[in-house]
């Protein structure tokens, strides 16, 4: 039994010493040479900080370096955490006071950020990715293996953070046990092999970045970082996929929907390069989805779904037939050594068609919880209510799905406030934390505007959008920013006196 990822990286490194592993715009790794420095880079972590099973925060630019940072951490015994370069102060300390990570690593150019006073409030251990990734001797080697041999599969390989619905990101702590399971899962459904190339498009502070990196880590294929000004430029996109031979791409819909819209495909024949198109983290439209068939209908596509929590997906489907535009793209059924229940609101289990109901999961892809949070760990991963014979947690996604008459899961909405936007699951919340602290502001309210796919955020001062928004990206990544602010005098009140949501969305998105 494989027991962690680095394992699979040990293997890889000894079978396909000079082949590509992971390439950006700038540098490129073979397996020998990831090995190398994410060994050098485990050595140094280790001589900072003695214990293992610590938080190391991760402070670098979207690259194949960053890769060997992670795997390097794994090799430590410690765990990952990305901080994104473009991520607003007030977030950044948000996480750093729930994750008090024992260790930063970020690169030379980049430490200007880090300190008393700066953008990053961190004066702690810090490592400079520079002065890491090389220089260790064949015992420091050894130690740093030995160290290894101790890892089980229930440690931590990562802590994402998400979208918290108090202001207040939470840390998603993921095991090597979790991730194992997922992408042996994958690569065996997929065929996923060390003639693959994958074309990454996820930041790797996104879950859906699991998929690329640790299916190539386990079967050498290659991973190229596609660079993020392409999605802009459809055309010069997918001649990067041919250039480089990428066989598979995981991208948000967003991204696909970029290609489709724009006609790309009348420029630039992919067909004999790309051979599965595999999406998650948004509906994916069967109108844009059925262009994508139409140029390349040979490809496999697959629609995954899957929050965070339970190690980026935990439903699929792979589309065997024609849909109508109009038509709803199934998330499928469950996937090995997952169970998906769905729960009425008498916590009764659903199983006839068009019966709308709370999509739940049980198995090893569950999330450890929520780092640092025991009371959101306990309110969203719970017992199994179908089975209280012994202790069984089941994760609660507050998505809404059904049955259709084939028995494929459908996605509906979701129960909260909760949304699914730009391959991002965010609590609207929290930007409505963010937006009632400013200055002026009494009331507010957010609500996804599903038909324009946008965030609508209604405020009860007269501020132009412009204002509202210069203010809140000093708070907010840019994906979670409205793209719409509407100025409402009198907020509707409920009986209970809480904002009337339902008539605002009667009022204006409706």
């Amino acid at each position: 039994m494989n027991h962690s990822v680095i394992n699979w990286l040990e293997i890889t490194a000894n079978r396909f010493p000079d082949k590509l592993a992971f390439s950006d715009a700038s540098k490129c790794y073979t397996w020998h040479e990831i090995r190398k420095s994410a060994l050098f880079i485990a050595y140094h972590i280790q001589s900072a900080i003695s214990d293992s099973k610590q938080a190391v925060a991760v402070y670098m630019e979207k690259s194949s370096d960053m890769l060997a940072v992670y795997l390097g951490i794994a090799y430590s015994g410690n765990f990952y955490s990305p901080i994104a370069v473009d991520m607003p102060s007030a977030r950044v300390d948000k996480i750093l006071q729930t994750l008090q990570p024992a260790l930063f690593i970020t690169a030379k150019r980049l430490q200007a950020d880090i300190g008393c006073g700066k953008k990053v409030e961190y004066t702690g251990k810090l490592l400079r990715f520079e002065e890491i990734a090389e220089g260790l001797e064949d015992e420091g080697e050894k130690c740093v293996l030995r160290r290894a041999e101790s890892i089980i599969d229930s440690d931590l390989l990562y802590v994402l953070f998400t979208s918290g619905s108090t202001g207040v990101p939470k840390g998603v702590a993921i095991s090597h046990r979790s991730v194992v399971d997922y992408i042996d899962w994958v690569t065996e459904e997929f065929g996923i092999t060390a003639n693959d190339s994958f074309g990454n498009q996820a930041p790797f502070y996104f879950d859906n970045s699991i998929l690329d990196i640790y299916s190539s880590v386990k079967t050498g294929a290659s991973l190229y970082i596609i660079p993020s000004d392409l999605f802009a430029q459809p055309v010069k996109l997918l001649e990067y996929l041919k250039e480089n031979a990428i066989s598979t791409i995981f991208w948000v819909p967003s991204a696909l929907l970029m290609v489709s819209s724009l006609k790309a495909f009348r420029n630039v024949d992919v067909s004999e390069t790309l051979k599965r198109v595999l999406f998650c983290g948004e509906v994916m439209p069967n109108k844009q989805l059925n262009i994508w068939r139409k140029y390349l209908p040979d490809a496999l596509y697959a629609n995954l779904y899957g929050p965070t929590e339970i190690t980026d997906a935990c439903t699929f489907y792979i589309v065997d037939r024609p849909f109508n535009d109009n038509e709803p793209l199934p998330i499928g059924h469950p996937m090995r050594n997952t169970d998906i229940i769905v729960l009425d609101e008498n916590n009764r289990q659903v199983l006839e068609p068009d019966v709308p109901g709370e999509l739940c999961v049980r198995g090893t892809s569950l999330s450890a919880g929520y780092y640092n949070n025991p009371e959101k760990t306990s309110a969203a991963f719970v017992q199994n209510p179908l089975q209280t014979a012994y202790e069984e947690k089941i994760y609660r996604t507050g998505d809404i799905v059904k049955y259709n008459d084939r028995h494929e899961l459908i996605y509906l909405s979701r129960k909260d406030f909760q949304i699914k936007h730009l391959g991002h699951r965010i609590e609207l919340g929290e930007i409505e934390t963010a937006a009632s602290s400013l200055e002026g502001i009494s009331l507010c309210c957010c609500l996804y505007d599903e038909k324009h796919s946008q965030i609508v955020l209604f405020i009860d001062s007269n501020f132009t959008k412009d204002k509202v928004i210069t203010k809140l990206k000093q708070m907010l990544p840019g994906y979670m920013l409205p793209g719409k602010v509407i100025f409402e005098a009198s907020m509707p009140l409920n009986a209970n006196g809480k904002i009337d949501r339902v008539k605002l969305r009667e009022k204006y998105l409706n």
